[in-house]
């Protein structure tokens, strides 16, 4: 992607940002005066309901303190006099103009949010799911986020067994996530020395990360003797691959009691506990073949940032009297972020298609890229030379090259 269309990318995105803060702001300001007319509302009533509620006992007690209690005269004279004052208070257009007020508010309240929040079924495409999976991605989910009670209960109710492998990974990351969250680094240092040489293989030096941060605290306490004999014990080893690190932190044990004015005080302030936290995350779930997120939180953020594309999709065949949910592939791009850009996908310019295990993206020998089936067709199956659709370079099949899969 070039600069430009970066910038336009980056562009597009704020604008969309910042439309979607607006619309939220207007639904909230909906609910807001429709809260307030409730509040108003509901007062008024309290008010009148007191200020009738004070006449009938005013009546009551002028009834009970009549002299003679078998004389009708006095009590109807006194009911009487209690229903003029309640038709001259006239409760009911007292409360007429603060609950019309109200309803006109709520009346629009639906429209706002039909405005906000637009129906997005209208996006959805009716597919068949394996149920089987789907149900191993929701496990897994729960896994992802410590609710072992709720995986557990779906796993046996769905009976997915297989989905319980998962359990034993995400338990003892949690576990260990537990006890880094209190400052305790022993469950994390026993797993990363445990697994030291596939972690290696996979590029990550978590393990010298938590006899860093160890190290650091050592320091912190003041005590030189233990954090030279740490130094000895646990990160000597690391001297020859990690040069540089490690110089850092020998250097650091000449300025204990006054670490503030130590060169490298940045490796003392709190934020490296949560920084190494998220790391050791993420290689751990790398370590054990799954994503740092969960599937489920993946694919439902992924369809939060596309559903306005489809949207949009959707009104525009409808309007046309189009059925979008027969095409097998979608007229427009949907644009995700780059943390949604797993892998490649190759679709061949020439038929469209894209590639796969039987159709994978061949080389030709100018350096453009068609899919097989594209090349055997240009070919006609044979050894003879085809011109290259982009180029006046002639190739034949036998010199394409497989690039992947």
């Amino acid at each position: 992607m070039s600069q430009n269309k970066k910038e336009m990318e980056i562009v597009r995105r704020e604008r969309e940002t910042q439309l979607m803060r607006m619309e939220l702001t207007t639904a909230k300001d909906a609910f807001d005066r429709v809260a307030e007319k409730q509040k108003l509302s509901f007062s008024k009533c309290q008010e009148v309901i007191d200020q009738v509620s004070q006449e009938i006992e005013q009546a009551l007690v002028k009834i009970q303190s009549v002299e003679d209690p078998m004389s009708p005269v006095d009590q109807k004279s006194i009911l009487t006099e209690l229903k003029h004052k309640l038709i001259a208070i006239s409760p009911l257009k007292l409360l007429e103009g603060s609950q019309k007020e109200l309803n006109l508010n709520l009346s629009k309240f639906p429209k706002v949010l039909e405005k906000s929040f637009p129906d997005i079924s209208k996006a959805y495409r009716d597919v068949d799911f394996d149920f089987h999976i789907v149900n191993q991605i929701i496990a897994s989910h729960f896994y992802h986020q410590g609710l072992f009670d709720l995986g557990d209960c779906l796993i046996n109710e769905a009976g997915e067994p297989e989905a319980a492998a998962l359990r034993s990974h995400f338990l003892e990351l949690h576990q260990i996530l537990e006890a880094m969250r209190i400052k305790n680094i022993e469950p994390a240092l026993k797993w990363a020395s445990t697994n030291r040489e596939k972690l290696v293989q996979n590029g990550s030096n978590i393990e010298l990360k938590l006899h860093q941060l160890q190290f650091v605290e050592i320091l912190k306490r003041g005590n030189r003797a233990d954090a030279l004999n740490y130094a000895k014990t646990h990160l000597a080893s690391f001297a020859s691959s990690h040069l540089k690190e490690f110089q850092k932190l020998i250097v650091c044990i000449m300025w204990i009691g006054r670490l503030e004015n130590c060169p490298h005080s940045e490796l003392f302030t709190p934020i490296h506990w949560e920084k190494l936290t998220e790391e050791l995350a993420r290689d751990f779930c790398n370590f054990v073949g799954q994503s740092l997120q969960s599937p489920l939180s993946v694919a439902i953020v992924a369809g939060i940032e596309g559903l306005p594309t489809l949207l949009k999709l959707a009104n525009v065949m409808a309007a046309k009297k189009q059925e979008w949910q027969a095409l097998k592939q979608l007229p427009v791009p949907v644009e995700l972020g780059k943390e949604f850009q797993f892998h490649s996908i190759f679709v061949c310019p020439v038929s469209r298609d894209q590639g796969s295990e039987e159709n994978p993206p061949m080389l030709l020998p100018c350096l453009h890229v068609l899919c097989k089936q594209s090349i055997m067709k240009l070919s006609k199956g044979s050894s003879r030379a085809f011109k290259c659709p982009y180029c006046p370079a002639e190739a034949s099949a036998a010199q394409c090259r497989q690039l992947y899969f």
